[in-house]
């Protein structure tokens, strides 16, 4: 089942007590596993696949992040100039970038690290590492939430009057505050994920989970602090995922599926060239 992405972005925002509760709920036998009979991993809403977490596993972000910056700070000045001088990518290839990096659903999202990976990312070529992905969107998405609800920082296009990347998702993106940014929490614990999983294709995986972050500034989604911010949120995610066994046990699935495509000589669909160049655009 295809989940746009603005249903994910109200899936994050108004049901993560709602998922926690779930997942507390599988942890005193309620409900199953979540593992279902036949492999087949629970959904905690419509196109979201559950976690490897519970929520007692769940990180406290506002614990350990900065609290976004004041109004009249240092910080928020940077991020002003940042926002300023990203004004002239609108309307460019690396603006397109942006809107497709704002889509995490699936199969849309596994095509994210497709080049930098050197191999096609599907459920069909490679399974283990698609659910991988999938699973892990819950679990790190989840995590910038309590600082999310704590800050309730408003968007750069909220605050300056602008258009963002994605006008289909304004009224969801109002909605969910600003710092740290979840996006980028994402990708950025995707490319740690995939960086262990590929070592050989670090430097070009990591390249291309900054770039994902740097996609929400492009988008005028977030500010450049909630970028930093959701880097760090992202890390310590999947710092925590290591401590959980069924997780491990993916990991080594998921890595079959990489040798077996390599092996295999399965290589990108999309075109790997051009994306490069428009990555290159923010130096």
């Amino acid at each position: 089942m295809k989940i746009q992405f603005s249903t994910i972005i109200a899936i994050l925002l108004t049901t993560a007590v709602a998922a926690c509760s779930t997942m507390e709920a599988t942890q005193s036998g309620n409900t199953p596993t979540a593992m279902a009979v036949g492999g087949q991993v629970q959904e905690i809403m419509p196109g979201m696949l559950q976690g490897y977490l519970t929520k007692e596993q769940q990180l406290d972000s506002k614990e350990f992040v900065l609290p976004s910056p004041a109004e009249d700070s240092t910080r928020q000045t940077m991020d002003t100039a940042w926002a300023d001088n990203l004004k002239a990518l609108r309307g460019t290839a690396r603006w397109d970038l942006a809107k497709s990096d704002a889509d995490l659903a699936f199969p849309a999202a596994a095509r994210t690290f497709t080049c930098a990976l050197g191999i096609p990312v599907t459920e069909q070529d490679t399974p283990a590492l698609y659910m991988l992905l999938r699973r892990t969107l819950t679990d790190i998405g989840l995590a910038p939430y309590s600082a999310k609800n704590a800050y309730q920082r408003e968007r750069p296009f909220m605050v300056r009057g602008e258009v963002v990347c994605t006008p289909e998702d304004e009224e969801a993106l109002r909605k969910d505050g600003s710092y740290p940014s979840g996006h980028t929490a994402i990708g950025w614990g995707w490319a740690l994920i995939l960086t262990e999983l590929a070592p050989d294709r670090a430097e070009a995986i990591l390249a291309r989970g900054r770039s994902f972050g740097e996609s929400r500034n492009v988008c005028n989604a977030h500010w450049y602090t909630d970028v930093v911010a959701g880097r760090l949120v992202g890390a310590a995610a999947v710092a925590r995922l290591h401590a959980d066994e069924e997780f491990l046990t993916a990991m080594k699935a998921a890595r079959a599926d990489i040798d077996r495509a390599r092996r295999d000589g399965l290589s990108p669909k999309i075109d790997c060239a051009t994306e490069t160049t428009i990555l290159d655009t923010i130096r």
